[in-house]
């Protein structure tokens, strides 16, 4: 599944980057402590979050994350946006919960590397 594709099922509004949307997504990771999702995510994986920080960005970036979805309407930061638009990560924000997001993923698909 891809990017495109998968904002469609978050209704998900696109913030940058709309030049990796056809980018394959394999697993998603959820939560707000980079140290959980540094430990259980793998590459083209989609980060669902309501951390709104530049970590969250240079999270993404070392582990060659696809895509990050913000959770609960947060909208990421100008600093989040650029640095997000120098690495090629696609931004996105939903009004859904954690909760819901993660469930419609689930449903789409998609499992966390660590239990899939």
């Amino acid at each position: 599944m891809n990017l495109a594709n998968l904002a469609n099922i978050l209704e998900a509004e696109l913030i940058c980057c709309d030049f990796n949307l056809e980018k394959a997504v394999t697993y998603v990771s959820a939560g707000d402590l980079m140290s959980d999702i540094l430990t259980s995510t793998h590459p083209n994986a989609l980060l669902v979050t309501g951390l709104v920080n530049v970590q969250v960005v240079r999270t993404a970036e070392m582990l060659d994350i696809a895509g990050i979805v913000f959770i609960n309407g947060k909208k990421p930061t100008k600093e989040m946006i650029g640095l997000a638009i120098k690495k090629g990560i696609p931004l996105f924000v939903t009004a859904k919960s954690l909760y819901l997001s993660c469930g419609l993923l689930y449903t789409a698909g998609l499992r966390n590397p660590s239990i899939a």
